[in-house]
């Protein structure tokens, strides 16, 4: 349970984190997306926390609706280990980090299925294994999920979003082919390539995202609405593959010097998962080389190194909502 004293520390450290990240990484940023991104959108900044006991913080443009886009690999995963189970989920795709960008036409040769579910190829996998006869009872069920891990009934899919994306979307077709000619994925292309882009253009909040990090924190069950989204026995897998694969290829590099379960998203979304303790969503435009958030990335680092929220760091070195530092061990 957060305590009154603690939880203003918390709005106060946050609200200081937002204000000093406002202004950085302008010149970092490689992309935007879209890339016809308006000025005023490059601005937007949002940072929002939910702790396990429902409390919840928010900085900034936390209101402001995007798309997903690949942080839904993390939730569509978690409905395909649902629908199959660990060992037949596992069976189509891998918990690897590839170390290519996320759209590489690459696979584990060894194990004939793609690295993870966190890259295109492997979210593919993942979402022809999400059970309905057709793409309308898929996106039904997604979405419906979805709603539960954020606690808003109101999310859907931004069908003028998918239409762009249906538009321009050879690579994942072309992937979707290939997987299909090596006896890697089942099915009509078309329905699962579909069923994907649906989930990734399902729009939400930072406000959301923090509560369906939160809802992983919680062992699958929303702290919000105390509704379950994904059995407890799936989010150990779900949350070990976002710390491995999370951050398409720097992902390594993340888990070294940041340490938070994460995944992000070309909008420009991270979600953040701190098992036990809080859930985390950032949304900032502006990407970099790897097709990360900037600011984000510059925000959730300083939250790891100031805040002693790396899952490796030593106890003794949190201080994030502390009212006082915890004793070090001799």
């Amino acid at each position: 349970m957060v305590a009154v004293g603690e939880a203003e520390l918390v709005r106060k450290q946050l609200n200081e984190l937002h204000e000093e990240y406002q202004d950085f990484g302008e010149d970092q940023v490689v992309s935007y997306y879209p890339e016809d991104t308006p000025e005023a959108q490059r601005r937007l900044f949002g940072l929002a926390g939910t702790n396990i006991d429902g409390t919840h913080w928010e900085a900034g443009d936390c209101s402001v609706p995007f798309p997903l886009h690949s942080v839904s690999k993390v939730f569509t995963y978690g409905l395909a280990l649902e629908d199959n189970g660990a060992a037949a989920t596992l069976a189509r795709v891998g918990v690897e980090p590839s170390g290519d960008p996320f759209n590489s036409i690459t696979f584990d040769e060894v194990n004939h299925r793609p690295h993870n579910p966190m890259i295109n190829s492997g979210a593919l996998v993942a979402a022809s294994l999400v059970a309905g006869r057709d793409v309308d009872e898929k996106v039904d069920r997604i979405l419906e999920r979805y709603r539960a891990y954020s606690g808003n009934p109101e999310l859907a899919v931004d069908q003028r979003i998918l239409r762009a994306q249906l538009r321009s979307n050879d690579r994942n077709l072309g992937l979707c082919y290939v997987m299909r000619s090596l006896g890697m994925i089942t099915g009509d292309v078309d329905e699962v390539v579909e069923t994907y882009l649906s989930a990734c253009s399902i729009t939400v909040t930072a406000s959301d995202l923090s509560v369906m990090g939160a809802t992983l924190a919680n062992g699958g069950l929303n702290p919000v609405t105390g509704e379950r989204a994904v059995a407890r026995e799936h989010v150990r897998d779900i949350v070990s593959v976002m710390m491995t694969c999370g951050m398409y290829d720097a992902a390594g590099q993340w888990a070294n010097e940041v340490g938070i379960p994460a995944k992000s998203g070309v909008s420009g979304d991270i979600v953040c998962v701190l098992p036990r303790y809080f859930g985390f969503g950032v949304y900032s435009p502006g990407l970099d080389v790897h097709g990360n958030s900037v600011r984000g990335v510059a925000l959730c680092r300083e939250l790891s190194e100031a805040f002693g929220l790396h899952v490796f760091a030593d106890p003794a070195d949190s201080r994030f909502g502390r009212v006082a530092q915890p004793t070090r061990p001799a």
